[in-house]
């Protein structure tokens, strides 16, 4: 009996789920769209083919943490020149970019590597109520 191995021309219908992060947060939202993005709610997953589903996300700009993060969480970004590493707090990024918050926590928990800078992209993230994405009929994704 051989062993059949699913490839990414076989899973051809991708869905798309819509998640609210209102009220929610960060670490506990980014597992379950990390998870959808992955493929990994579905039984034909397999870790080295893109068999994940799109996921939209709104109201990031409403997304908790717990304790003190909001003070003590620092993100980094940085250039490859000297003298060119930027920090921000959590608080401060929320002003400037909620989006990224949520953006940089489920990238933290796909694979570095081509597949998760592919799986990356399946994901939009938008820091109001509003999305463009009507025509693709977005399934509610419970968290």
């Amino acid at each position: 009996m051989k062993t059949w191995n699913p490839k990414a021309s076989d899973e051809s219908t991708a869905k798309w789920w819509l998640a609210d992060a209102n009220g929610k947060n960060v670490g506990r939202i980014a597992t379950e769209i990390a998870k959808v993005l992955r493929g990994k709610h579905k039984p034909t997953f397999t870790p080295n083919v893109d068999m994940g589903d799109f996921v939209v996300v709104i109201n990031s700009k409403n997304v908790e943490f717990t304790g003190r993060k909001w003070e003590n969480k620092k993100y980094y970004q940085r250039s490859r020149y000297f003298g060119s590493l930027k920090e921000a707090t959590a608080a401060q990024l929320r002003e400037k970019n909620p989006n990224s918050i949520v953006l940089s926590a489920v990238q933290g928990m796909l694979p570095k590597s081509k597949l998760g800078r592919r799986l990356i992209n399946k994901l939009k993230v938008y820091e109001g109520g509003e999305h463009p994405h009507f025509a693709q009929k977005p399934e509610a994704l419970n968290i």
